[in-house]
């Protein structure tokens, strides 16, 4: 029997997915810098398109056991890379968001998610290697638990970070209400959107992935619906990093028009021109909203917060906020 051509199998085109977004990424980085938020779906598409490649090498050509046991090893690697290195993406925001004991809380949560996800890969790992060794000891019954828990755990994490991403953007796009900054507004509509948009995605693909899988008869084949589907939904998930270029080009395009409409207002001022006035009241509470951007300079201190102040008491909240890798140059002061 002849061995499957590389180009009529699935994985070529995943492959092919995976190389062709990790350029598109690369370009998308040439135009809004390079940073750590820019830099995941670089990353997770390079290592889509490499973990493809090596399945086809160990699953489907006929070279010898110990090369395809290696290959079979560092695909499994580079799908961990790519699987969870989804997740890194609220990472890095919620990263340079939280603070005191909301970041401590995330932090443990999210790593131990981590650690669990690492090791149900690990142990996938394994278990491809043992059963390529030696092809009559099926371990495929395994795989697929192992594989359950991998997924979900995937989704868990996403919806960690989602939690607080939401309760966070929701506090700031309250705070940007009570300052009249409608463009500040906009940017947080945009920041909860997103959120919202990837736990919608990633959850659903997790729990999909984690039903499917179990029905996974032959190693790295689609031979019944189960596998088809969750062939289908991995396609989904080779594709999410367009969704991550996606947000990070509308930040962008979020922040030039905030800067552009602070420095007509700034201009507006410098000649005579009157803005609106803060209104206050005895009982009022000072707000002030400062935000800058990555995008102007990449060496600029990472400072970015929403200060909640009360006149009468000395309380005070501070509310930091980020934007993708792109702090937005908006900073106001007024009493409500």
């Amino acid at each position: 029997m002849s061995l499957p051509v590389y180009f009529e199998l699935s994985w070529s085109i995943l492959s092919t997915i995976g190389l062709v977004t990790f350029l598109i990424a690369w370009m998308v980085a040439g135009i809004v810098h390079l940073t750590t938020i820019t830099m995941i779906p670089i990353v997770v598409s390079g290592a889509c398109a490499i973990a493809n490649g090596l399945c086809y090498y160990a699953f489907y050509a006929s070279y010898p056991v110990k090369s395809r046991a290696v290959a079979a090893g560092f695909a499994d690697i580079f799908w961990f890379i790519q699987e969870a290195g989804l997740s890194m993406y609220s990472y890095q925001i919620l990263a340079k968001v939280l603070q005191r004991r909301q970041k401590t809380v995330f932090m443990l949560l999210f790593w131990t998610c981590i650690a669990v996800i690492f090791g149900c890969r690990l142990g996938i790992l394994i278990s491809r290697i043992e059963e390529i060794q030696n092809p009559e000891n099926s371990l495929q019954r395994r795989i697929n638990r192992l594989h359950m828990a991998y997924f979900v755990m995937i989704a868990v994490v996403e919806t960690i970070s989602a939690f607080f991403l939401l309760r966070t953007f929701t506090k700031a796009k309250r705070a940007s209400v009570a300052i009249q900054s409608w463009t500040a507004k906009g940017l947080f509509e945009l920041l909860s959107r997103s959120a919202e948009i990837r736990l919608a995605t990633l959850c659903p693909i997790g729990i999909t992935r984690a039903i499917t899988y179990s029905f996974q008869a032959t190693a790295q084949s689609a031979t019944n619906t189960a596998s088809q589907l969750d062939r289908f939904v991995y396609t989904l998930e080779c594709l999410f990093p367009m969704v991550m270029i996606v947000d990070v080009l509308a930040s962008k395009l979020t922040y030039s028009r905030a800067t552009s409409t602070n420095s007509d207002r700034s201009r507006s001022r410098a000649n005579g021109g009157t803005g609106p006035a803060p209104s206050s009241n005895a009982n009022g509470i000072e707000v002030e909203f400062s935000i800058r951007t990555e995008f102007d300079s990449p060496k600029r201190s990472n400072s970015k917060a929403i200060r909640l102040a009360s006149r009468n008491s000395n309380s005070e909240e501070t509310i930091p906020v980020a934007s993708h890798g792109a702090e937005v140059g908006h900073s106001a002061s007024c009493h409500v």
